[in-house]
């Protein structure tokens, strides 16, 4: 009897120790499909992390007249300036050198390495290769390119774009969600003063930011240009509610006004979704000189954030009502402080839901884009390029059946991560 009390105690005390993610966790694992998705987005990251190590023309280690190389760690050095190639690297090709040993990736091809004696060669076509280690298991394009090698970098796109595509939108997201959703149309009120130079300086840093600096954009680094233009912008408007702060001293200028604030973020959702997204991007691609990634990454993540702020709107509505949200008004917290260190922390779980979705859907707007050659440069490797290769070549179907078969696994697998995730997170499903 005693060690069934003992043995009931130590369950209890696991349990108190157990938190609300870890019980999602064990439920997601339940979904096998969700959790075989997981296992893969895994692998995807790692072949996108290593991509340089599993995909070169450079040897990972080689031996020449002596001297021991790492052609791959040190073209990372290179590229931050900090080493530079010798002469002999630079006038002759790699697989061209003289080895007295070398250890070569698993695919001994870059994805913008030229083989002009293997175009448009199927993967059981016969290749003219020195060794059956430098054949190209997947074929090659009207260019001699590596497929396997093309394929390991769209990898490293597609993730790095829906990445940062959906990060962009988290952003914005959360914060217009959070604050339509904890506000509501009558909750905030700001002073006369912090609406009037917050709109003065949003259309100062709009102006000094990119409009009189609209010609150093179109003619320089295009991305950079406009990234700074970016930084100038939120620095006027951080200086505006460092004065606003001061200025609210004085009773003219400190009288608050409602800003209905759902009403506007509601609105705002209304307008970037009326208008389709595809055609949205095909339009300001086609104002934007300079053909760029970042670009594309951008804009995805611009109409990418509606999903988000409805999750978290509709979250917030919900929890502004608890009673802990309550305490801490009752002990005299501030609204910033509620919103981010108590509410929104608690609101996170559907956001998750609309980051896996949105996921898939920017590498396949990414895809799209690429198939029609818009927006990524022409030298840029990604499976919608290579599937864009295809229409010149019909019967290359690699071309086809390769980039497409990565498309739709990468999308499936984040459809059923964001299944797996609505189960998980439910409160209303039963162990």
């Amino acid at each position: 009897m005693f060690f069934g009390r003992k043995q009931q105690k130590e369950i209890e005390q696991q349990l108190s120790k157990r938190t609300y993610w870890s019980f999602a966790w064990e439920r997601f694992r339940k979904n096998r499909m969700a959790l075989w998705s997981w296992r893969i987005f895994l692998v995807l990251l790692l072949v996108a992390a290593i991509g340089d190590f599993v995909a070169n023309d450079k040897p990972l280690y080689c031996k020449i007249e002596g001297k021991r190389y790492f052609p791959v760690v040190q073209d990372y050095a290179v590229q931050l300036g900090w080493s530079k190639w010798e002469a002999k690297f630079l006038m002759t090709p790699w697989n061209e050198q003289t080895f007295e040993s070398v250890v070569w990736p698993i695919i001994p091809y870059s994805s913008e390495q030229l083989d002009y004696k293997n175009t448009y060669k199927g993967p059981f076509d016969k290749q003219n290769v020195d060794s059956s280690w430098f054949r190209h298991w997947l074929g090659t394009d009207d260019l001699g390119r590596d497929v396997a090698a093309g394929m390991v970098a769209g990898v490293r796109t597609a993730l790095m774009v829906g990445i940062v595509a959906m990060s962009i939108a988290l952003f914005i997201g959360l914060l217009l969600g959070a604050l339509a959703g904890y506000f509501g149309d009558d909750g905030l009120k700001l002073s006369r003063i912090r609406v009037g130079l917050n709109l003065l300086f949003l259309l100062l840093g709009i102006f000094w930011g990119w409009s009189s600096r609209s010609y150093a954009i179109a003619e320089g680094k295009q991305a950079t240009n406009f990234f700074l233009g970016l930084v100038i912008i939120i620095a006027l408007l951080v200086l505006a509610n460092v004065l606003s702060n001061v200025l609210e001293r004085f009773p003219a200028l400190g009288k608050r006004w409602i800003i209905p604030i759902d009403l506007i973020v509601m609105r705002l959702i209304e307008m970037v979704n009326a208008i389709p997204g595809l055609l949205l991007i095909l339009a300001f691609v086609a104002a934007i000189q300079e053909e760029s990634i970042l670009y594309v990454m951008l804009l995805i993540g611009l109409l990418a954030w509606t999903g988000v702020a409805r999750f978290v709107r509709a979250e917030l509505l919900r929890i502004r009502r608890m009673e802990y949200i309550d305490a801490a008004r009752a002990l005299g917290f501030s609204q910033w402080k509620i919103i981010f260190r108590h509410a929104l922390p608690n609101a996170l779980g559907p956001v998750l839901i609309a980051l896996s979705f949105g996921m898939a859907g920017a590498i396949l707007l990414e895809a799209s884009l690429s198939f029609l050659n818009i927006g990524v440069p022409e030298e840029q490797v990604t499976w919608g390029s290579l599937l864009r290769e295809a229409r010149n070549y019909p019967k290359a179907w690699w071309l086809t059946v390769v980039p497409g078969f990565a498309i739709f696994i990468s999308v499936t697998i984040f459809n059923y991560i964001g299944d797996g995730l609505t189960q998980a997170l439910d409160p209303r499903l039963k162990e």
